[in-house]
């Protein structure tokens, strides 16, 4: 799901627009705009923008250093990847399936010959 602009009226009268995530959170807060035109410009300039843009890292190496978590209070819950869904299928498609898996591959028969 895409994330939405919102436009409103700053505390000094001049208006701008936040980039609010798909869950509401506040992603990014625009500059100010002297009227809606320019708001509408500037909401056409990221969209344009966001997709391409370049990454540039500031931090200096080693900035911000958290301690490790003890092993024991680190708790993951991983997935069973050996869990299957059931697919719906057309039955046609199901037929034709089966009809691979039980025919013999072309490179044994022609091994066993």
């Amino acid at each position: 799901m895409a994330g939405n602009f919102e436009v409103f009226v700053d505390s000094e009268s001049l208006f701008r627009f936040r980039l609010l995530g798909p869950d509401g959170t506040v992603m990014a807060v625009s500059r100010a705009f002297e009227d809606k035109t320019a708001v509408a410009a500037g909401i056409a300039a990221v969209r344009e923008c966001a997709g391409t843009g370049l990454v540039t890292d500031l931090c200096p190496p080693g900035a911000v250093v958290r301690p490790a978590p003890a092993a024991e209070a680190v708790s993951v819950a991983r997935p069973d990847c050996r869990l299957r869904m059931p697919v719906k299928a057309h039955p046609a498609a199901l037929a034709a399936g089966s009809r691979k898996l039980a025919a013999t591959p072309r490179w044994i028969r022609v091994l066993a010959s």
